[in-house]
């Protein structure tokens, strides 16, 4: 791995020396993860003029599942109390110290990440620096997915398959969302995974199909819907999984309508997807199925959304979305309809990008999505 960081340090690098740039600040915990590997919380990577920084309070976690930083990286540990620094145990104005040591004039700092007031604390420690903004450049950097990165996310949602399969094989009727909620994280954890990738949903009856609920402590009844949307995170790269059920009885007709029409539209996204595909071609894709059947209020703002170090990324699937698919770009296909007072449906997988030649969209998440009754 140590030299797939590098060469990621190295397009940077590439990137802000263009702009005229002697070094760069990167402070965002996925995006130094993405170059350095894992390290400590609150590091803060310093690319310099004549070396790459770590910087980091504390020395990095030896827990084998955490990960270490890539053991190219010279790395520097800030006492805490900041005793012979200059900058205090502040990791961001610590590196921007020393790369006025390197004989930087300029740093490129991610001000999309830094408060207002630790931008003015570089300032202040590193007066001769000209501070530029490195921008969104690592994130565009995280879009297109190695194929190391795609196997960690191959295994996230074999995990997450595993755990949501058990929990529909256990009685369901009379517990509550919170505590189904519960039990799946805990089964996420016992299948391998460093832990959910999001708040796990679990809705029931009407708060069933409802992007984003929070479980309460609703009790599942016969005839319910049953939506669940879950993650796993594995070596940090997270997936998505989400799917609707019904509870205990044979589904009536409005709930077989509805899946129904919710799942030809997630499929008529899902056969979007593919490189050189305009992103929003792909929301409309998905969206028009909903819209056409009269369910134009209410959609979600966006169909999917790419996932990795972190569980929303770019591109966004999106009706004003800008943009444009590559190869090997992992996204999430989420259509769902919620109907107030009744309930709804939600259908949730993870994809990676594939062109037709290697057989189109490769499907992460394979619990079934038939309708069934539990």
């Amino acid at each position: 791995m140590s030299e797939v960081y590098a060469t990621r340090r190295s397009r940077l690098r590439d990137h802000f020396t263009a702009a005229g740039t002697a070094a760069a600040l990167v402070t965002r915990p996925a995006n130094v993860r993405y170059l350095a590997g894992a390290a400590p919380q609150g590091s803060a990577l310093l690319l310099g003029r004549r070396e790459d920084l770590l910087v980091c309070v504390g020395p990095p976690d030896d827990r084998v599942c955490d990960g270490r930083p890539d053991e190219n990286l010279l790395l520097r540990v800030l006492p805490p109390n900041g005793v012979g620094v200059g900058a205090g145990a502040d990791t961001a104005v610590a590196a921007a110290d020393l790369a006025v040591a390197q004989d930087a004039d300029s740093l490129a700092v991610e001000e999309h990440h830094l408060t207002v007031r630790r931008h003015r604390a570089i300032g202040s420690v590193a007066p001769g620096l000209r501070l530029a903004d490195l921008g969104a450049a690592v994130e565009q950097l995280r879009v297109v997915k190695d194929e190391e990165e795609i196997s960690c996310l191959r295994i996230g949602a074999e995990i997450a398959d595993q755990a949501l399969g058990e929990l529909l094989e256990s009685i369901l009727v009379g517990r509550t969302e919170r505590h189904l909620a519960l039990e799946l994280e805990r089964r996420l954890v016992d299948h391998g995974a460093d832990g959910p990738a999001f708040p796990t949903s679990v809705a029931t009856g009407p708060n069933s199909g409802r992007r984003g609920h929070r479980p309460t402590d609703r009790r599942v009844e016969e005839g319910d819907f049953l939506s669940v949307c879950l993650g796993a995170t594995y070596r940090g790269y997270r997936c998505e999984i989400g799917r609707t059920f019904v509870i205990g009885t044979s589904p009536a007709d409005w709930q077989v309508e509805l899946y129904d029409l919710v799942f030809a539209a997630q499929r008529a996204g899902r056969e979007a997807l593919a490189p050189g595909a305009v992103c929003r071609d792909v929301d409309r894709a998905a969206r028009q199925v909903l819209d056409s059947a009269g369910y134009a209020e209410g959609l979600s703002p966006l169909t999917g959304h790419g996932v990795g170090l972190e569980i929303d990324e770019d591109p966004q699937l999106a009706p004003a979305a800008m943009g444009k698919l590559d190869a090997c770009v992992p996204v999430t296909v989420e259509p769902g309809v919620h109907l107030p007072g009744r309930g709804g449906v939600r259908i949730d997988d993870t994809l990676v990008v594939r062109p037709e030649a290697d057989g189109g969209p490769e499907l992460l998440t394979i619990t079934t999505k038939e309708l069934l009754a539990l």
